[in-house]
């Protein structure tokens, strides 16, 4: 064997890796429709299963609002009024899609997305530091923070190091006898005199903030280790009011949610009659003042899906310096990372093939509310979950429930979808043995007949590549790009080795390495082609009628029947 060809196997044994089973993205972005049969009968389930969750005594006094929206329509909505309403009278009679509920640390998102319009029109840089902003954080004496390290990105990240409050969770407001917690009596000299500590009247001011964090030391160097913090929010609307001229509050609603019709949202209280105000201690009245951009913004489960249906469209173009779904750093859990403000979860307990679903989400949580958004970039859909309630912990519940079922349910429809590209292919070229035959199962697309030049590919050629152990499937996954992108023509796909994941294989031979895998797609050229390049072409009428193998020079044509072009205007319709 020539020792270029022997290097060249070796570079395409680092395709066939023991733990990536599974591929993602495994198709293009679905175009779901509300009116699918697999979604309708996923959202009745999920309708059934709400109601016969919140019919528990537990939850008389809850109100909620679930709403599921693709990037271009929302798809499916439910809610529901609490038995026992306000005592008071204030609120809603009935909770609907414009029904206002206080959002708390969604508010972050917000910010962040503020945080990005400032840098995409060149008014601040994220990886310039907190201080060249807020001059007053390094003019103070006392404090070991060193904000001259600390970038507007790490704040954005969870990777400041910085403490979590200044002006809550402190046991001494909240415990009746703290010596009988074991705690020594301590008085309040130092402490600041607004929010918790006043009974949260008055609200704390930019003064007692910049006061307080630039006395306390830090919790880790900036980018050690990820922590939440609402301080670090509160420091970017500082900055975004600094850079934007403008306030905070009025940024937010001139920059955000005027522009995406969010007619229902605010950062200040809005009227009473728009909102769900629950029995009990809430926060639906409570002024947060400078912590207003951690945990103010008031919204509907209308309004959130817009904001949803914007961030699916626009999550990578916003600004050149990131991709804004993306993960910045790692949390405690082996399946959870810290965004931008991002809390991402990646399981493969919910799909039968394993294959990992990656949960972009925000949660916020006051008195009297809690709520959940999620962002599933792969299945292009957006999720909102809004509870108004007592302590009862619903809105998990029910985050279980829609979850599962939306993806399971999108999951089906997409793999549907690709049946678009299944089917056999012949060279355009009658003279040329050669040809390839597509099949859709669990993982996706995959090639189940290619014969190339006359040489059998998957039983003569595949298997002698390095690396290759056991059973393996010829998967084709999706780039989301185009050979024409102007005119988003001729879509880009790569060929993948696939190794088989054997269930119930013995520890004997296993490594810890095992479940190492890094992305690498493309190893491999041929007369400076990718070797793994695949094109597929529609024709006018939006039937896949070609397939181009671009590395090996070969121009295929769908063998196309009468069900391909009826399936395709139904498509187009």
């Amino acid at each position: 064997m020539r020792v270029d060809s022997f290097l060249a196997l070796i570079a395409i044994s680092s395709l066939v890796n023991a733990a990536c089973y599974h591929p993602s993205p495994a198709f293009p972005l679905p175009s779901l429709d509300p009116s699918d049969p697999i979604l309708r009968a996923a959202f009745a389930r999920i309708s059934n299963a709400a109601a016969l969750l919140v019919a528990a005594p537990e939850y008389d006094d809850h109100s909620y609002s679930i709403e599921v929206t693709s990037s271009n329509q929302s798809l499916w909505s439910a809610h529901h009024t609490a038995r026992e309403k306000n005592k008071d009278g204030r609120g809603v009679d009935k909770v609907d899609g414009d029904t206002v509920y206080r959002i708390a640390s969604i508010t972050k998102t917000f910010t962040v997305l503020g945080l990005l319009y400032e840098a995409a029109a060149g008014n601040l840089s994220l990886d310039d530091t907190v201080d060249m902003y807020l001059d007053d954080l390094s003019g103070k004496r006392g404090g070991q923070i060193p904000w001259k390290d600390i970038t507007l990105r790490s704040l954005a990240s969870q990777l400041s190091g910085i403490p979590r409050e200044f002006a809550q969770s402190d046991l001494m407001n909240t415990l009746k006898d703290p010596v009988s917690w074991g705690l020594p009596p301590v008085d309040r000299k130092g402490l600041v005199k607004c929010d918790e500590y006043a009974d949260y009247h008055p609200p704390c001011d930019v003064e007692d903030l910049i006061d307080s964090i630039t006395s306390k030391p830090p919790l880790f160097a900036p980018n050690q280790r990820s922590t939440y913090s609402n301080v670090a929010f509160e420091l970017l609307g500082l900055v975004i009011a600094n850079t934007s001229q403008s306030s905070y509050i009025s940024y937010v609603e001139e920059a955000i949610l005027q522009p995406l019709s969010m007619s229902r949202s605010a950062v200040t209280k809005p009227p009473d009659s728009h909102g769900i105000i629950p029995n009990g201690f809430q926060f639906w009245d409570i002024d947060l003042g400078v912590q207003t951009p951690t945990g103010a913004v008031y919204s509907s489960s209308s309004d959130l899906s817009k904001f949803l249906r914007y961030i699916l469209n626009y999550y990578n173009g916003i600004t050149h310096a990131t991709n804004w779904l993306q993960p910045a750093s790692w949390a405690e859990g082996l399946q959870s990372f810290y965004g931008m403000p991002w809390e991402i979860f990646r399981t493969d307990e919910i799909l039968a093939s394993r294959r990992p679903v990656t949960f972009a989400t925000k949660s916020g949580g006051l008195p009297g509310y809690a709520s959940l958004i999620f962002l599933l970039q792969e299945y292009d859909i957006g999720i909102t979950i809004l509870d108004a309630g007592g302590r009862a912990p619903l809105l998990f519940k029910l985050r279980d429930i829609v979850t599962v079922e939306v993806v399971r349910a999108a999951e089906e429809v997409a793999l549907k979808k690709l049946e678009r590209y299944t089917g056999n292919y012949v060279a355009t070229e009658t003279d040329l043995n050669s040809s390839l035959t597509l099949s859709v199962d669990l993982h996706g697309l995959s090639v189940t007949h290619f014969v190339s030049n006359g040489t059998d590919m998957l039983d003569s050629v595949i298997p002698n590549f390095p690396g290759i152990e056991g059973p393996w499937r010829a998967q084709l996954t999706p780039t989301l790009l185009f050979k024409d992108e102007e005119n988003q023509e001729g879509e880009l796909w790569r060929l993948q080795v696939v190794p088989e994941k054997t269930e119930g294989e013995g520890d004997e031979g296993k490594s810890i390495w095992d479940n190492f895998c890094v992305t690498d797609v493309d190893s491999l050229t041929y007369g400076g082609v990718p070797l793994q390049e695949f094109v597929f072409w529609e024709d006018e009428e939006g039937v896949v009628e070609g397939l181009d193998l671009s590395a090996f020079r070969l121009k295929t044509r769908r063998l196309v029947g009468s069900t391909d072009r009826e399936e395709a205007q139904q498509e187009l319709r």
